[in-house]
């Protein structure tokens, strides 16, 4: 990528998609930690990687810091995965090292309804002048560089397609599949609550990425219409075509997404009209975007008045199946079990629900690096009403077991949205 583009406050983004030195606030040596995941991932990256974590002093045989402030060198971005509320010392720290760059992973703001500390984060990062991507994402990617800091299970090939999303559990289901779609990209983006940068600041910066051709959004809100707007024109200058999904069309829908990312999605008809101003194409599902067939909205079209019940580890394809289902039936509730759901926790939640309530239980999977696919397949087999469950495992190669044991078993599995 050639990052000419400069985001808010008039910085330079280069450093998220380039870095030479990368701080992991978090890093674990434990499998079961999101921490772990990203570690693992950025063992690929020909940069270098600093672990930090207050109780060990080695991870995955690099030396550990106990803070950022105690690494001597400089660091280009700092990865934060650790519990919300510690962070805001953590962004002290950053500031005072001269981080410019910060992706906070964790979650615990605005979309569990605590806009205090999500309010303070943003203060301390305009105090020190950085760049705060998150809070509640998934990381970035540049196939470019060898960097991945995300917790997919699934790696995708360089090619020409930006993908920016406001979930990072849909990043985790396009890479999986990409392969067999033959996807490649130029880089991904996971924007959680856009508490600082935005949409707007990212397709700035991909429009004059000349690795980038098309660039694909996932959206739940957008924070200032004429910014993006603006942002899309200048995008098109330089011949990006700029393809849209938009989530939050029902009532379901649009509480889903509240939940999700503390996104208030406006009227769909009000995005509608912004997206023509800024001659982004709008498409009613991801395949589409993304240029393959769907294969599940013909076969499940007759599908009426019934009452449903979504139930998933990925609150954006959460929504977009409430938008669809909402359209002929009643949604009654979206459980969202976000991304390190393990087989005990869908097993929980079946157990717990009403199941006289429901004609169906849709469920949900997208293949992140702590999901389960085959063991959560043998749960809903398992389950005394299986025969009400329609299963969504999205994606190809890492739950094609887990496909193949559902559909033994006669319960319809989709792929794709």
């Amino acid at each position: 990528m050639n990052p000419v583009n400069k985001g808010k406050r008039g910085k330079t983004l280069k450093n998220f998609f380039n870095p030479e030195t990368i701080a992991v606030v978090g890093a674990s040596d434990n499998p079961k930690k999101v921490g772990y995941a990203l570690m693992k991932k950025l063992m690929k990256f020909k940069g270098r990687v600093i672990p930090i974590n207050v109780k060990h002093e080695k991870i995955f045989g690099k030396k550990a810091y106990k803070r950022v402030v105690d690494f001597k060198g400089k660091i280009d971005l700092a990865i934060i995965a650790i519990p919300a509320l510690f962070i805001k010392n953590v962004l002290k720290d950053c500031g005072n090292k001269k981080i410019k760059n910060v992706i906070v992973i964790s979650a615990g703001f605005s979309e569990i309804g605590n806009y205090k500390l999500e309010k303070e984060i943003i203060r301390i990062a305009k105090k020190y002048k950085m760049n705060l991507l998150g809070p509640n994402c998934f990381g970035i990617a540049n196939l470019y560089k060898n960097l991945d800091t995300t917790f997919s299970k699934a790696s995708v090939k360089k090619g020409d397609i930006a993908f920016i999303s406001q979930s990072g559990a849909l990043w985790s289901y396009i890479a999986d599949i990409s392969t067999l779609k033959n996807i490649g990209f130029s880089g991904f983006v996971s924007l959680g609550n856009m508490a600082d940068l935005d949409f707007s600041d990212f397709i700035e910066y991909f429009g004059k990425d000349n690795k980038t051709k098309k660039i694909i959004l996932y959206v739940e809100k957008i924070k200032n219409g004429k910014k993006f707007i603006k942002a899309c024109k200048v995008a098109k200058k330089f011949k990006k075509e700029i393809i849209a999904i938009k989530a939050g069309k029902s009532k379901k829908g649009k509480e889903a997404t509240i939940s999700h990312t503390g996104s208030l999605a406006t009227d769909y008809e009000i995005y509608k009209g912004v997206f023509k101003q800024a001659n982004v194409k709008l498409v009613d599902s991801l395949s589409l975007a993304f240029g393959f067939k769907n294969n599940f909205k013909s076969k499940i079209s007759q599908i009426k008045n019934k009452n449903l019940i979504i139930i998933t580890n990925a609150g954006g394809a959460g929504a977009l199946l409430a938008d669809f289902f909402s359209e002929k039936n009643n949604v009654e509730k979206i459980k969202d079990l976000i991304g390190t759901a393990l087989a005990g926790d869908y097993k929980r939640v079946l157990k717990k629900i009403n199941q006289r309530k429901y004609d169906f239980i849709i469920t949900v999977l997208t293949p992140q690096t702590m999901s389960q696919p085959e063991e959560t397949a043998k749960v809903l087999v398992d389950y005394k009403f299986k025969n009400k469950i329609i299963a969504f495992f999205l994606g190809d190669k890492s739950i094609k077991q887990a496909k193949r044991i559902l559909e033994k078993n006669e319960i319809p599995c989709f792929t794709n949205i």
